[in-house]
């Protein structure tokens, strides 16, 4: 087992690892800090479609997290640059919030209300998720549109509570339709991680995913050739591993308690490693 702190790169996922709501979690800034004076590079991965990358840039510079615009990715963001690189002349149907359809305005996707002008519908996280929504999004489908997702997660951590994500919208859209989703554009796609990897500039196995969800972060790292880390902050819990094939090369309850292990045992030895059974 490597030394944690000796990767090349770190992505992170930022709801229910960096932060729930507007809470920080125990122990980021000093592992972030940590990181950025041994000179690693990072960046934050989050599934967000409610969110713009702005709007998280804005969100951890007032949790005092130090990052950078350029350190972000969304994935209304990348849904924004898939169109822009795979369907540019595409009218859209977006079944989501505005912060998703300012991503998409951005990079000069075409949005559009109407089902019959649509090629495309594209499923977010939508807090107004109605039975009309559903409704023209499933004609839409049915008179030929593709349907995409931004993100495959069914649910997510806030304080104190978990409500639906994108994928319990998008299991509604699929059933009305009968047409399952072509492309899911975030976390664990080969398209997310592609993308990270560019800006990285550092070899695959040199990066760990930390992340708080298996089937999302964990599972978008050993897909895609990096080392991961699961930080019991968020929705997957220890017990969770053992239902899945999904297991992390490291476990963490949280920063804070990984960090305190480590200044009382600063061997890496001390690191959870959770072997298959």
């Amino acid at each position: 087992m490597e030394d944690v702190y000796a990767y090349d790169a770190y992505c992170f996922d930022l709801d229910g690892t960096i932060y729930i709501g507007q809470m920080r979690l125990p122990g980021v800034n000093n592992f972030i800090n940590n990181l950025r004076s041994r000179g690693k590079r990072l960046l934050f991965l989050t599934n967000t479609p409610v969110h713009t990358k702005e709007d998280c840039y804005q969100r951890l510079l007032s949790l005092g997290i130090s990052c950078q615009p350029d350190e972000i990715l969304t994935a209304g963001y990348l849904s924004g640059m898939y169109f822009a690189e795979h369907a540019p002349d595409a009218k859209v149907l977006v079944v989501g919030e505005e912060a998703l359809r300012r991503e998409l305005r951005a990079l000069g996707i075409a949005i559009t209300e109407d089902p019959y002008q649509s090629t495309h519908v594209l499923v977010g996280m939508d807090r107004k998720f109605n039975y009309d929504k559903l409704h023209l999004a499933a004609k839409a489908v049915r008179r030929g549109a593709a349907l995409l997702a931004t993100n495959p997660d069914n649910s997510c951590p806030v304080q104190g509570d978990i409500i639906p994500d994108t994928g319990a919208i998008l299991s509604s859209i699929e059933a009305a339709s009968q047409q399952k989703a072509s492309v899911v554009i975030g976390k664990p796609s080969r398209y997310y991680a592609e993308k990270a990897l560019q800006l990285l500039d550092v070899d695959r196995s040199r990066c760990l995913m930390i992340g708080d969800r298996l089937e999302t972060d964990i599972l978008f790292g050993q897909q895609n050739g990096m080392k991961t880390a699961l930080v019991l902050t968020g929705i997957s819990s220890r017990e969770d591993i053992g239902k899945t094939d999904i297991v992390p090369d490291y476990i963490w309850p949280s920063f804070n308690e990984f960090i305190m292990e480590q200044q009382a045992y600063p061997k890496p030895s001390n690191v959870l490693q959770v072997e298959k059974a």
